[in-house]
Order: structure tokens, then sequence, then C-alpha cells
């Protein structure tokens, strides 16, 4: 299926369907004819699910766990849809977003207030609460088994308070959820990533994020799993240019501090369109210009909110 990738050693890649191709991963580990899936996606990535399962040969009695990073809805909205048709898995969460998979009208309610109903709606689909019963708290240090093969939990904040990242002992590869940036793979050239951060609302924090970073890289992994897109390598270039361009984003909003309320998120939306305009020229990505800029739009209006959350909560 067109929608599924093997990416070696178990581990595979399917698109969620979510807002267009190739933006949105979802991660499945499979291992003795177990599996564990990293991120839900949104509800309407049920069938994407459904059909890689079936594609691989697995019934959908063959999730032991699904893993998310963090409660945001692209990678968390469609958990409540998926556990209701993975009838063994167990959800595993961060213990600040547990509440929100049992209860979620809060989380349902502050996307709306962000989005309006019937964007988040239709972006979205329905938020269905998961059972206690069967959420496991993802604590830093929690290792999880699946068939033999150990997925070590980390907290990991920065992008949120209620991140975590998983570390797989086979393929040495963290699933990084947004903690290690974005890089579409529209813009690798010969095979060459290139990243970006993410500073989604609403609890950016770049000394915890540049922390998360460090500690992911001092266990030396092959690769990182990104939510937004998938495997890359060349981690220490990545990790440098992450760390610099994260830096590059605390300024943009620091320019900002003293403009007036209204006017600050479109000051910060147009410096970081400038700022991802050079770093397409200068890394010589395949995408240039506005065509890396409508690539990378949303997370540039996200990216923008969130900077802005970060100066007033700092103020």
């Amino acid at each position: 299926m067109k929608d599924l990738e093997a990416l070696g050693m178990g581990i595979y890649a399917i698109d969620s369907g979510y807002q267009r191709p190739r933006m949105d991963a979802l991660h499945l580990i499979v291992e003795g004819g177990r599996a564990a899936l990293i991120e839900s996606g949104t509800a309407h990535s049920v069938p994407h699910v459904l059909a890689a399962l079936e594609a691989l040969g697995l019934a959908p009695e063959a999730v032991d766990w699904l893993l998310l990073t963090h409660v945001h809805l692209d990678h968390a909205g469609g958990a409540g849809a998926l556990m209701q048709v993975l009838p063994n898995a167990r959800l595993v969460v961060h213990p600040r977003g547990a509440r929100h998979m049992i209860e979620p009208s809060k989380l349902w309610a502050g996307t709306v207030a962000v989005y309006g109903e019937a964007f988040a709606r239709e972006a979205y689909g329905e938020l269905v609460p998961v059972p206690a019963e069967r959420i496991v708290d993802a604590t830093d240090g929690l290792l999880i088994k699946l068939a033999g093969r150990h997925i070590e939990v980390i907290d990991a904040p920065g992008h949120a308070r209620h991140h975590v990242c998983y570390f797989d002992t086979r393929t040495q590869g963290w699933f990084s959820g947004d903690a290690f940036g974005l890089s579409y793979r529209e813009t690798d050239r010969a095979g060459r990533a290139f990243i970006f951060p993410a500073t989604t609302p609403v609890q950016f924090e770049p000394a915890a994020m540049h922390a998360t970073i460090a500690r992911m890289l001092a266990r030396q992994p092959a690769c990182m799993y990104l939510t937004h897109y998938s495997r890359v390598t060349d981690l220490s270039r990545l990790a440098a240019d992450l760390q610099r361009l994260i830096d590059a984003f605390v300024e943009i909003a620091e320019a900002a501090a003293n403009v007036a309320e209204d006017m600050q998120r479109a000051l910060i939306r147009a410096a970081l369109e400038a700022l991802l305009r050079r770093e397409a020229a200068e890394q010589g990505w395949a995408q240039q210009g506005n065509e890396a800029v409508a690539l990378y739009a949303t997370d540039l209006e996200l990216n923008a909110q969130g900077l802005q959350v970060w100066l007033k909560n700092r103020a």
C-alpha cells in the first residue's frame, strides 16, 4: 500500500492522511507477531492504521501498545477511536496528558478556541474517551516490552510539558514526536535532510528543548523517527542546526516583545517566514522560496502562536 513504508528491523511508517501526504507519520514496530503503534494521528487515521495492519498480515488484536509522544491532536486525536478497534492495546501517555485522554472535553475546547469548531471537526474528527484502566503512565525510565524487544521512555519537555520520547533499543532510534523538530521529505536533496523547530502552542520552553535534544543525543542514536516526517539520520548536523534555529526563534520572539499584542503574531510569523526562506537557500533545500513556505505554512503559523504565548508567559 502506498501509505506504508518499510524502514527495516521491524519498523514501518504509516502516512496518517493528516492535511497532506507525508506530513504526519505514525510508526509501527513489529516484533514476533506483536506490534506497537507510535502516535495515533487523528480520528481519520483509523482506516490507514487498519489497512497497514492488514497489509502486514497482522490482526488488530496483535497490537499490544499505542504509544503517544504528547496529546496535541495531530499526534493523539485518534487515540480513543483506535483503542476501540485495537482490543488488546494499552495506551501509554505522559501523566499530564492521561486525564485528557480519559476526559477529552477540555482538550477539545482548547482546540476549538484556536481553530474554530468547523475546522477542528473536519481536521481531527471526534475525540473518543479512553477507559482509565487501559492507560499506562509514560514516566521517565519506563521500560516497555514488546515480544522481548525493549522500548525505553524519557520525559522530553520543551515542545510541551507532557511530551515524552521512546527509544527503540533494536534500531537505536528515537521516536521523537516534535522534540527533534520537523523535517519534510520534500526538502531532501540527494538524501540530505534538513530540520526546522516546532514551537507549537502552548508550552514552548527553549532551555528545556535544548536539554531534551542533548539528552537524546547522549544515547548516540542511529536515527530519529519524527512524526513530521519519519526517519532522519546525520543527527549531529541536524541537531546543531536545530539548536541554532531554536536560538534564532527566541531572538525573533524577543524582537517583538515591545510590539502591541495584536500585532505580535503577524510580526513573528513574517520573521519566521524570512528565516525559513534563508535557511532553504543557504542549506540548498530541494524546495525554495514560495514552495518551501507553502510546505511549512501550517507550521509557521503554529510556531508564531507558540512564540507569542511564550513571550506572554515569560512576561
